[in-house]
């Protein structure tokens, strides 16, 4: 695959800064020093919060959540963080979270669910619909389910196990997200070795949050492995080009259709998984986190513009 001309200089300068924060080594690291540099990185990028953005903490269970508002919102966001499963926190979202907040004025939850190895799967779903159960209770005017890599797919996972359960999920929005999809896809074997994040990385990922044992048939796990799409709520994805997790939206895309549901998937070439950090650098990024927040700001409104 020639990156040279798939990727601008723009996105390469991020790709090197990223490199010199988070460094491709940084996997043979243990656990807790690949989350102390991941920490630094997130900080190094970490854009100050808007004033008009006012944020709380508090723990819903033993879950400890970050709400963000401004002003008097009448929607909630539920924001699942990415990392692997394995790294990442409240900070190494905390702008992205306060960013969507400022833009479409909606609150938003962003959820420190527990972590890999240490807490295994199913933890990690537990602890998310944890919060959403409470923010049904807590917030009316329903909500969207966001999330970016890993966090996306939490999201997804979310979304299906909400059906019948709850009626006030308005929608999703799925940012590269691995969704479970079969390794055999395109984007698994033409983008195995790209940067900043391969396959070997997603295999890594994937057995850390499992302990080394395949799960199957579990949509708790992976939304790929339900064998019902139907009643999902509106679903728009957003997938970096230059990503072996690519074809997952565009699997999960075609399984919604099939159902007789609505899902949108807006493929950004050129750009590479994480670029949520290249947001204020990269011109690309930048015009996918706006496409991104009006998804969200849209489905929170009951409004599909995409046509289907």
């Amino acid at each position: 695959m020639d990156y040279e001309k798939l990727i601008d200089e723009e996105t390469w300068n991020f790709i090197r800064e990223t490199g010199r924060h988070y460094p491709d080594d940084t996997v043979d690291l243990t656990i807790d020093d690949q989350r102390a540099v991941y920490n630094k990185m997130a900080a190094a990028f970490r854009k100050p919060r808007a004033e008009v953005v006012d944020v709380t903490e508090r723990s819903v269970g033993r879950v400890l959540v970050r709400i963000y508002e401004a002003g008097d919102p009448t929607r909630t966001v539920m924001y699942c963080h990415g990392g692997g499963f394995v790294v990442g926190d409240l900070n190494s979202h905390d702008d992205v979270c306060s960013e969507i907040c400022e833009q479409t004025g909606y609150r938003v939850v962003s959820v420190d669910y527990r972590l890999a190895p240490e807490h295994k799967h199913p933890a990690q779903f537990e602890d998310a619909w944890t919060v959403l159960d409470w923010i049904c209770e807590t917030y009316p005017g329903g909500v969207v389910l966001a999330g970016d890599s890993a966090g996306a797919m939490l999201s997804a996972c979310v979304a299906h196990h909400a059906r019948g359960r709850h009626e006030g999920v308005l929608g999703q929005v799925l940012i590269y997200p691995g969704l479970g999809g079969d390794h055999a896809l395109p984007s698994y074997r033409e983008h195995a070795q790209a940067p900043m994040l391969t396959l070997e990385d997603v295999k890594y990922y994937a057995d850390v949050r499992a302990d080394g044992t395949p799960v199957e048939n579990d949509p708790t796990y992976a939304p790929l492995q339900d064998d019902d799409f139907a009643g999902l709520p509106p679903t728009v994805m957003f997938s970096a080009d230059c990503d072996p997790l690519r074809d997952d939206c565009r699997v999960y895309r075609d399984a919604i259709h099939a159902a007789g549901g609505l899902a949108e998937w807006i493929n950004e070439a050129g750009l590479v998984h994480g670029y949520l950090r290249a947001r204020h650098s990269v011109g690309r990024a930048r015009d996918s986190f706006e496409r991104i927040v009006l998804a969200i700001e849209g489905l929170g409104q009951e409004i599909w513009p995409y046509d289907d």
